[in-house]
């Protein structure tokens, strides 16, 4: 049998892809998906069902591709995690339905992308949204992935003091924290209606899973592409030991910025050099594959808190953020703090590290206090991936390459020293006990506050740009605006892994607009 689409990867992107395309009858659909299915709300276990874990190694082990990166040359490595289930990394996130500044998307339409300005794609954020609380022009009200936020009179004690700190400190309020023209402090957008993560799993797949014309096929591997000289024509896919090959008209990669870029050099499509070294075939020389690595560093402020200072595990952890500009930064809301009312032993770098890097041990139920994250939100350093190994199981490695530039570091030690700041304000007088981290002599001076950024700093989970796209002109471009590889036919990349760069959010809610921007354009 062949088919008119084959998608790899059932995710944020993907799970979209296949249910807009099998609208149409005449087209033949196949999904694949390494990680496990489950159909409907019920069969959902716990770890991926309700809406609490963010995709800590623990939680979600067996939804998980358990991936391990590195922040910078002087921190020891960091779990990075992603997908591996039906609905990707969407059924195991942190589920903040935010978006990226107008901005962002401007700045793709200025690199050449002319089909991804903020006016073309915000269409398509209402499109796949139901907002509880907002409508109007830039909210949407009948799409799939459901969108609300926490009430104010519903916010836990510490959410409420975070608030007020920032209010003090001049933080305006943002009430609507998707609003174009946002900034300043106010409740986050969540896709977790009652508490339960809205997947595009439950959000998409539930439409579609009915159609004759779509055939998802879980705990399937995708080896490599197939090509006919240039041109895309199949995949290579193990399913419970045995090796398949499916035919397409049209690839498309949909596997996410780590798997998607490292299914394209397994298949020859790459830097030639990492590809000749490992013994494969070169089938189209494309440099920029794995490079323009993205993300958004994360460091946090941690205290202990007083006994008095009751924290319920089944309570929410977070609530309430704060967008600004850093001092000198043409680039608004480069900053974003958050929140957490339940700190766990990850936290810290030496609790994470304190087994072997494959155990990963926090216990989300134990607090050891609360937090306040400082997130990089357009960050200058640029990482890489790189492809070690022929066997796709192995996987690449990824080097972040966290606050390499003067000015990332200009921000980032502002926003530590403002988190503590807003941590030890009066409004946390009843909370907080003593900070864990980091220390005064953290504090004391640049120097100092460097080298722990520099040792500190973890992954947003908002890996993307590893397959960036561009014009012809952008000889680091991997795909053009359409989703196109460069140098190839019938295939596509269509993900996170193709934005230019990581835009000024959470990643969720951008990748689902660019799968039902691309139907479009398809």
């Amino acid at each position: 049998m062949k088919y008119d689409y084959i998608i790899v990867g059932a995710g944020s992107a993907g799970a979209i892809l296949a249910t807009r395309l099998t609208e149409n009858p005449d087209f033949s659909v196949l999904l694949l998906e390494a990680g496990p299915d489950y159909p409907d709300l019920e069969s959902l276990p716990d770890e991926v069902r309700i809406g609490l874990s963010t995709g800590a190694d623990i939680i979600t082990k067996d939804h998980n591709w358990q991936f391990w990166g590195n922040p910078s040359p002087k921190a020891s490595p960091m779990p990075v995690p992603r997908g591996r289930v039906i609905g990707g990394s969407s059924s195991i996130n942190g589920q903040v339905f935010l978006r990226g500044m107008p901005e962002d998307y401007d700045t793709w339409y200025e690199m050449g992308n002319n089909e991804w300005s903020y006016e073309k794609v915000l269409p398509y954020f209402r499109k796949l949204e139901t907002d509880l609380d907002y409508s109007g022009d830039f909210h949407g009200s009948d799409g799939p992935i459901i969108a609300r936020r926490h009430k104010r009179e519903n916010w836990i004690e510490s959410q409420v003091a975070f608030y007020d700190a920032c209010k003090d400190s001049g933080f305006p309020d943002g009430p609507d924290q998707n609003h174009p023209d946002v900034t300043g402090v106010g409740p986050t957008p969540f896709n977790n209606p009652n508490g339960i993560r809205w997947s595009t799993n439950l959000g998409y797949l539930t439409m579609s899973r009915h159609r004759l014309n779509l055939t998802i096929k879980a705990n399937c591997i995708t080896q490599k592409i197939i090509f006919d000289g240039t041109s895309a024509c199949g995949v290579e896919v193990e399913s419970q030991g045995e090796k398949f090959t499916v035919y397409g008209n049209q690839i498309i990669l949909s596997a996410g910025a780590v798997a998607s870029p490292q299914l394209l050099m397994l298949s020859g499509i790459g830097p030639s050099d990492q590809l000749t070294s490992l013994g494969i075939n070169v089938v189209k020389d494309n440099p920029g594959v794995g490079g323009n690595l993205r993300d958004h560093p994360i460091m946090s402020a941690l205290w202990s808190v007083k006994k008095e200072h009751i924290q319920d595990p089944d309570a929410p952890r977070t609530q309430v953020a704060a967008r600004y500009t850093a001092t000198g930064s043409e680039i608004r809301n480069d900053m974003k703090l958050t929140l957490n009312s339940f700190a766990i032993a990850d936290s810290r770098v030496e609790d994470r590290l304190s087994e072997s890097p494959q155990s990963h041990h926090a216990d989300i139920n134990t607090p050891i206090g609360v937090k306040i994250s400082v997130s990089l939100q357009l960050a200058e350093s640029v990482g890489q991936l790189r492809l070690v190994s022929s066997d796709v199981n192995e996987q690449p490695e990824l080097n972040f390459n966290y606050y390499s530039t003067d000015f990332d570091l200009e921000r980032g030690r502002e926003g530590m020293r403002k988190a503590v700041d807003l941590g030890e304000s009066k409004h946390f007088s009843n909370i907080i006990s003593q900070r864990l981290q980091p220390t005064d002599i953290d504090l004391s001076n640049d120097h100092e506050l460097d080298d722990w950024i520099l040792r500190n700093a973890t992954t947003g989970q908002h890996i993307s740009g590893t397959c960036k796209m561009g014009p012809e002109s952008d000889e680091l471009a991997v795909v053009n605006q359409f989703g196109d590889v460069r140098g190839t036919s019938n295939l596509k990349v269509i993900d996170a892994s193709i934005m230019p760069d990581c835009i000024r959010a959470n990643t969720n809610a951008t990748t689902m607009m660019i799968a039902e921007r691309m139907i479009d354009l398809i």
